[in-house]
């Protein structure tokens, strides 16, 4: 997946989400897709940039991504 496709699905799960959860949709973009991010060394301010989304959200991408580590999302 490169930093298009990624900003791309995380427009996609910020923009869709209800209004009250769409920062958390940040930090669950962060954790699903934390090793395709980390395995091509992609910059967490590209995919933010990507994205569309003001950058002043980055801080929540990358405690998402610091997340994987130790959570696992849940299939709703």
């Amino acid at each position: 997946m490169c930093v298009a496709e990624l900003g791309a699905k995380l427009s996609d799960m910020y923009n869709n989400a209800p209004k009250d959860k769409a920062i958390r949709m940040i930090r669950l973009f962060g954790i699903r897709y934390a090793a395709e991010i980390n395995q091509g060394n992609y910059s967490k301010e590209e995919i933010m940039k990507a994205s569309g989304i003001c950058e002043t959200y980055l801080n929540e991408l990358t405690i998402g991504v610091k997340l994987s580590q130790y959570v696992t999302p849940k299939q709703l």
